[in-house]
């Protein structure tokens, strides 16, 4: 069920605050999901962590380089797209 932080008792507000680790906005939705974790022994867990690796490491070696100005802007888009009223701390 998806709520909209302006519906909210200012308990549920502060509640949801506290699990985010951030003040909500009036315009936000929010979503909360629980659910178990399958179970999965350490066994597997090391061999799919190697696997992974193994396919970012590939995927880096393909991947063009960019430049720290252009890091730097695809980072602080995907912290606005994220985070409303995010800014850039020059």
């Amino acid at each position: 069920m998806i709520h909209q932080a302006r519906d909210l008792s200012p308990a549920e507000k502060a509640a949801a605050e506290l699990l985010l680790g951030r003040p909500l906005e009036e315009g936000e939705s929010i979503s909360v999901q629980a659910f178990e974790p399958a179970a999965v022994s350490e066994q597997r867990r090391r061999e799919v962590s190697v696997e992974l690796r193994k396919l970012f490491a590939e995927v880096d070696q393909n991947l063009p380089r960019a430049t720290v100005d252009e890091a730097e802007e695809i980072f602080s888009e995907a912290m606005r797209s994220s985070r409303p009223g995010y800014r850039t701390h020059q």
